[in-house]
């Protein structure tokens, strides 16, 4: 068992991973929210959008709707028709489950109490949550908004009398439209451009806001920061060159897919259409696995089922179409060749993202100048990582059990699968005792879950190659990699 432990050691220290530069674990635990009074309800919807039928269902609307959904945001939206004013509980549920919510203020929204309800209860979720909030004020003067004027005006003068035996909603009524119109927004008038304009300006803006709202989370994640700015260097979105392939290349638990996944969800907006292939082996080992991979890359790219590439017309189709592709967990060539094989069906400015822990295959369609190592944490992350799974929110505890900390980080090499997956074992442990215990362990039986990751690294090499590496691995049991008396 021993020759496992010194198996993996030599693995982490010899065949490409040091811990000399930036790289990248993901900590959900890292990323929590400050604790509130009432936590905010499991997100559902990306976009809740909020608009009076009669004026803008079949305009604006409509149209928003659309390209919201071509951009793959996630939208709510109610086109039902309804005879009673009541708003729903169905509709609380999907605004309160929405990332952000989008209002577009029409000349006739105020004399729909049941759109004055969806304000407040926005509005609500805004002050409660946190929830991001964007107006557009479509053919109507924000401050007719702002102050009740104009349109608003009128449909007040009805409400004041019609809710006079309850004049409190009213008021709450006016407070949401005045809070919502201080909002910064989007002000549409006949002279202002085009309605066509007015989408792409607002579907830009949404997806700033959420891919912030992502950003934000990122600045709570160990040691990835340098690694995606050196990843979005490589790929050089602003060039406009026919396609650009970039290769993430790393030992299985080194966090590629992790890092891959937050790059292309940073960047997808700016192409016109996107797709992450996941284990992209695992999926190549079963029945004409590659050929539904392949049909699914066109129906997320062209937005249409049964699509094949042998068609000219479809080539012809991508051939215009920016696109974003990740193949993750690549491990043949052939894999490649078949799902991304002619790059000259990409349109001009696509990138292709390709991950796998073969540093030879991804050379066979990656320049050498395009593909990042990454590489193990530096001790202070992994210490951070480790610490942040093993006592959560226990500072107190952390700082006691430091030095039995150090040596769990130690053992995990700075794997961040590795180190993940150790503190949430120690985590349960609530005496120094047990901690101990669970350490001497590791010593005489490597962590089942960690051996079951770090095992794909052996068994994807040649045979020869398997029996240099035990060879290396039995040479040194016991003895430092760098000690030079060996």
């Amino acid at each position: 068992m021993e020759c496992i432990i010194t198996l993996w050691q030599i693995c982490c220290r010899s065949l490409t991973f040091s811990s000399s530069s930036s790289s990248i674990a993901i900590d959900p635990a890292a990323g929590a929210a400050e604790d509130v009074d009432i936590p905010p309800p499991q997100e559902k919807y990306d976009v809740f959008i909020s608009f009076r039928g009669e004026d803008t269902r079949l305009g604006v609307t409509s149209h928003l709707h659309a390209a919201l959904l071509h951009e793959k945001i996630e939208t709510y939206i109610d086109y039902r028709l309804h005879r009673g004013e009541e708003i729903g509980p169905g509709i609380l549920e999907a605004i309160e489950k929405s990332r952000l919510s989008v209002i577009i203020f029409s000349k006739n929204y105020a004399s729909s109490t049941r759109c004055l309800d969806e304000l407040v209860h926005i509005i609500k979720c805004k002050q409660r949550y946190g929830q991001m909030v964007i107006p557009v004020f479509y053919d109507i003067n924000p401050s007719d908004v702002r102050k009740q004027r104009g349109s608003y005006a009128d449909a007040f003068a009805a409400l004041d009398k019609r809710f006079k035996d309850s004049i409190d909603k009213v008021h709450k009524w006016r407070d949401a439209l005045t809070t919502a119109a201080n909002l910064s927004g989007f002000d549409y008038s006949n002279n202002s451009g085009t309605e066509a304009d007015l989408i792409v300006k607002v579907v830009d803006h949404i997806w700033t806001e959420l891919n912030g709202e992502s950003s934000s989370i990122l600045e709570c994640l160990v040691g990835i920061g340098s690694s995606i700015e050196q990843i979005e260097s490589l790929l050089d979105i602003h060039s406009q060159d026919a396609c650009i392939t970039v290769g993430i290349w790393g030992m299985a638990g080194i966090g590629k897919t992790t890092l891959s996944q937050v790059v292309f969800h940073r960047l997808a907006y700016k192409f016109e259409a996107s797709c992450f292939l996941r284990n992209v082996r695992e999926h190549s080992e079963r029945t004409n696995g590659l050929d539904h991979l392949k049909k699914v890359l066109l129906r997320e790219i062209l937005k249409e089922e049964g699509l094949s590439l042998g068609s000219t017309l479809i080539q012809e189709r991508l051939s215009r179409t920016k696109v974003l592709i990740v193949l993750d967990d690549v491990s043949d060539s052939m894999q490649m060749e078949r799902l991304v094989g002619n790059r000259l069906w990409c349109g001009t400015g696509s990138r292709i993202i390709i991950t796998s822990r073969d540093r030879g295959i991804i050379r066979q369609t990656v320049k050498e100048d395009k593909i990042y190592e990454v590489e193990g944490l530096k001790p202070d992350d992994a210490l951070e990582l480790f610490c942040s799974r093993a006592f959560k929110n226990n500072s107190t505890r952390r700082t006691d059990y430091m030095e039995l900390a150090e040596k769990a980080v130690d053992y995990a090499e700075g794997i961040p699968l590795a180190l993940v997956l150790l503190g949430s074992t120690f985590l349960n442990c609530k005496r120094k005792e047990e901690w101990e215990d669970e350490l001497n362990k590791l010593k005489q039986f490597p962590n089942e879950n960690i051996r079951r990751v770090l095992r794909l690294n052996y068994d994807e090499l040649t045979r020869n190659d398997k029996e240099i590496f035990l060879d290396i691995a039995c040479y040194f049991k016991g003895n430092h990699v760098d000690d030079s008396s060996c």
